[in-house]
This record gives C-alpha cells, structure tokens and sequence, in this order.
C-alpha cells in the first residue's frame, strides 16, 4: 500500500465496525437463493485476502466506491447475499447495498449520503483555517481568508461572532485529527 496514493489506489481497508457502509456478504439461504448463474459477475477494483476473509474495493463507475467483505468460510461458487445487522448500522449498508445492486443491474446510482454538502463545506473550512493556524495565521487572519471579511479592529475583534466561529472550527479540527475522523465513516445520527 502506498500511503501518498489516492484513496482508491492506496488499497485502504476499514474494518467493517468502523466503516458502516462496508457490505457483508456470505452464502445465500437456500430458502431465497436464486440461481446462481443469474448472479450479476462482480470485478472488484483492488481485493486483500486476510485470514477473516477477502476485502474488495468496488468503482461504481460514479466517482464512488463501494467496500465488500467475504469472510473467509463462504464457499466458492456460491450465490451470495448481503448481510445487514439490525442495529442502527443496518441502514448505512442497506444504502451501500442499495448502490451496488443498482451498478450490478444498470440503474442509476443514488449519492452517497454520509456527508451533506454543508458537512462537506465545513470540513473544507476547517482544514483551511487549521492549515492557517499551523503556518503562523492569526485567528483574525484565518477569518479574513475563509470568511471573506474585512480586517476588524480589536474589540470589535473580541466581539465578533466570527472570531467564535474561527475557535470551533480550530477546535473540531484538531478532534478530527486526534482521531475523529473516523466519524466520516458513519451517517450522522440525530438523538
């Protein structure tokens, strides 16, 4: 694996745990098999086989990708199904399975929905005000830049919502580095 490599080619595998949109397959009950030969063939992009099983990288052809794991006890040449636990991580690989099923049948694929497009504009803002904060940047200054705004005298400065709004995307940042990005991983769930 080659760690400066793009996400795709870099070969990186979750753990299913902590990637909720990976789909589990394992052989098909007999009682909903369906023929095997009618099974749509499914090319991985890149596979790893380790000792609990084969992980495979799937292009939807969309610029998403889709992560399957066969564990290592499921017998060749079998018709497979999709295992989705019935916790609330069922619903993130119900999506992935939704997503692949429409590839494997030529339907149109619906959008990942793990991050919103305002989750997505956040995370930009906070790598750029992190980027500034680690090149010597003002809070201020990271403002300027990532909120457009004029330069503030100081106790308007010290008034300001955005200077506020600065700290929070600074803080969630460096949580985000510690290790919190692996939320990006899971669907938000509301409480």
């Amino acid at each position: 694996m080659d760690p400066l490599a793009a996400p795709p080619e870099a070969g990186v595998f979750w753990l299913p745990r902590e990637d909720t949109s990976t789909i589990i397959l394992g052989e098909a009950p007999a009682s909903v098999s369906t023929d095997f030969e009618r099974q749509p063939a499914m090319a991985p992009a890149r596979t790893i086989t380790a000792a609990d099983g084969t992980y495979a990288l799937h292009d939807l052809g969309t610029g998403q990708y889709v992560r399957l794991v066969q564990p290592a006890d499921t017998p060749a040449d079998t018709a497979l199904a999709a295992l989705i636990p019935l916790s609330l991580d069922g619903f993130d690989r119900l999506e992935a399975v939704g997503r692949l099923l429409a590839v494997l049948h030529g339907r149109n694929v619906p959008p990942e929905t793990r991050l919103t497009h305002q989750r997505r504009a956040r995370l930009g803002r906070m790598l750029q005000s992190f980027d500034g904060y680690r090149n010597g940047a003002t809070q201020q200054e990271i403002a300027q830049v990532v909120f457009h705004m004029a330069p503030l005298d100081r106790d308007a400065w010290q008034a300001s919502s955005t200077r506020h709004a600065i700290k929070s995307l600074l803080r969630d940042a460096r949580a985000m580095i510690a290790g919190g990005y692996r939320t990006l991983l899971r669907h938000r769930r509301q409480a």
